[in-house]
């Protein structure tokens, strides 16, 4: 943990304006106090880019924009399809107000928030190194976005003294082969996909949910997947896996 605290106060010293990446679906969850507070005490600018905002819809961005552009200005980004780059390229130029050399900007975020991608998409070609597995990022990675801006690219920054493995599973910062209760992550998600849109789960699923209890909508799922042990019983961890790769791969919509 100390190596990524020197990590994230060297990039912060180093960089003329920060982003800092979040997932669209946990905007206060991917959100990280200290990275913050740092940035804050050294006066740098920073901006909070929420990506991955093609899974949530669009009265959820608009309340989650409105409440932290009070912090910082704020961007949504789907790296899906793009949208968003240009803005985001031009509130970096409009933030650092720097002439004659390029604008150093440096990545800050979670693991699987989507940072290569956000820098990605900004430089328009695959330059920043992506992957679907957390953690994918090694070191800081210097990127071109041309317009005189230069990314730097850094591994995810896991939240100090953060041990809950739900949390983590939801956040996609472990998938199902690294959590310890793949169940118990899985009835997470379908605890808010029944909250925030019921409606996508049954669509994902193609099953009209009989019950509003998480266990028994995890049962009718595995049923509906043929996910079944001897004498027809589901196979929990089965499903559960594939619900959890479900949500982390950006297939559910909240």
């Amino acid at each position: 943990m100390t190596s990524y605290k020197a990590l994230v106060k060297d990039v912060i010293n180093k960089a003329d304006v920060l982003l800092e990446v979040v997932d669209a679906r946990f905007p206060d969850e991917t959100r990280n106090s200290e990275v913050e507070k740092e940035i804050i005490r050294l006066k740098k600018p920073f901006i909070i880019v929420i990506n991955k905002c093609d899974l949530v819809s669009k009265e959820k961005l608009d309340k989650t924009k409105s409440r932290l552009s009070r912090i910082a200005p704020t961007v949504f980004i789907s790296s899906k399809d793009r949208s968003g780059t240009t803005m985001l390229r031009h509130q970096i130029l409009a933030s650092a107000c720097i002439k004659g050399r390029d604008i150093l900007v440096g990545t800050l975020g979670y693991p699987n928030v989507g940072k290569s991608s956000v820098i990605n998409g900004v430089t328009g070609r695959h330059r920043a190194s992506t992957s679907p597995v957390s953690g994918h990022t090694k070191g800081v990675q210097h990127v071109d976005a041309g317009s005189h801006i230069m990314f730097m690219d850094t591994p995810g920054v896991i939240p100090f003294d953060e041990n809950d493995e739900y949390v983590q599973g939801l956040l996609g910062i472990k998938d199902s082969t690294h959590l310890k209760d793949p169940v118990g992550v899985a009835l997470m998600i379908i605890d808010k996909m029944l909250a925030e849109n019921r409606t996508a789960l049954e669509s994902f699923y193609n099953v009209t949910l009989e019950s509003p209890d998480s266990y028994s909508v995890l049962e009718q799922i595995g049923r509906k997947c043929n996910f079944l042990q001897k004498k027809g019983e589901i196979d929990e961890m089965r499903t559960a896996t594939k619900i959890i790769g479900d949500w982390q791969n950006g297939l559910l919509l909240v």
